[in-house]
């Protein structure tokens, strides 16, 4: 099934939710793109016929190059404030969605684009296809859609700063080894590639349920000291005891076949 959508276009793959932004030739994102990306976070997450949204670039120069320069150059400070308060509610949705979230890059995905990136919560990088990074501050900026937050978060402070004040891009193989990419995929087939691993993550053969579960626990548990994060993961364990899939899984090991999960 496919949508059309100026901005950003929304299909569904099986299981699989395909959300590509559309603004050629490099992608940039406006506070348009950002209503529609929101649209199509909740439209993803209500649908119970998916398990994992995939959210990528048309095209393969750009995954995306960041907010829309012209557009910044032209609105005044106020503007430019709410526009950056919508664009951090928009990824937050994507973070506090219970479905898991991939991020496939294939081109480069610089600024801005990094930042819609750091807020997916798997990044699969085409080899060899694009450049990365962090580089506002040749912009006399900083990375303000979650950026100093999101990647000092996932490479501690001090090596976030150095890549973020060095404004330097670098390729996917050294974004792989500083982790912020977790896989790097090969060949012109790169976005089926990533599809079919996404859907090798989607119910019957992965408990979607217990994914987005996870995803609550890593994502909310993070920011709280260890008794609580301990806590929350308890109550979400036992939600997952009480769910069939749990029935269904521990039936699968004992019985020695391969299970079939429900998301129930």
């Amino acid at each position: 099934m496919t949508d059309q959508n100026p901005l950003v276009r929304y299909e569904t793959q099986g299981r699989v939710a395909l959300l590509t932004l559309t603004n050629p030739p490099a992608n940039c994102y406006s506070h348009e793109m950002m209503r529609d990306l929101d649209g199509a976070i909740l439209r993803a997450r209500f649908d119970q016929d998916v398990d994992v949204l995939v959210l990528t670039g048309e095209g393969e120069k750009f995954f995306c190059a960041g907010a829309d320069i012209e557009m910044l150059k032209q609105a005044d400070p106020v503007w430019k404030y709410y526009f950056c308060l919508h664009s951090n509610e928009t990824l937050l949705r994507l973070e506090h969605t219970p479905k898991l979230v991939i991020a496939a890059l294939r081109g480069h995905c610089v600024g801005g684009g990094l930042e819609l990136a750091l807020a997916c919560d798997l990044r699969i990088g085409a080899k060899g296809k694009g450049q990365i990074g962090l580089p506002e501050a040749k912009l006399g900026v900083l990375p303000g859609t979650g950026g100093t937050q999101r990647l000092a978060r996932l490479l501690g402070a001090s090596k976030a700063m150095e890549l973020m004040v060095e404004s330097r891009t670098f390729g996917y193989e050294e974004a792989l080894e500083l982790g912020i990419l977790n896989k790097l995929f090969e060949g012109e087939d790169f976005l089926e590639q990533v599809l079919d691993y996404a859907k090798g993550l989607c119910c019957p053969k992965t408990a979607a349920m217990a994914t987005g579960h996870i995803k609550r626990a890593c994502q909310t548990g993070a920011g709280l000291p260890l008794e609580q994060g301990l806590s929350l993961e308890r109550e979400l364990q036992a939600k997952l005891f009480a769910s069939q899939d749990a029935g269904e899984g521990l039936a699968a090991f004992v019985e020695k076949r391969p299970p079939v999960f429900k998301g129930k």
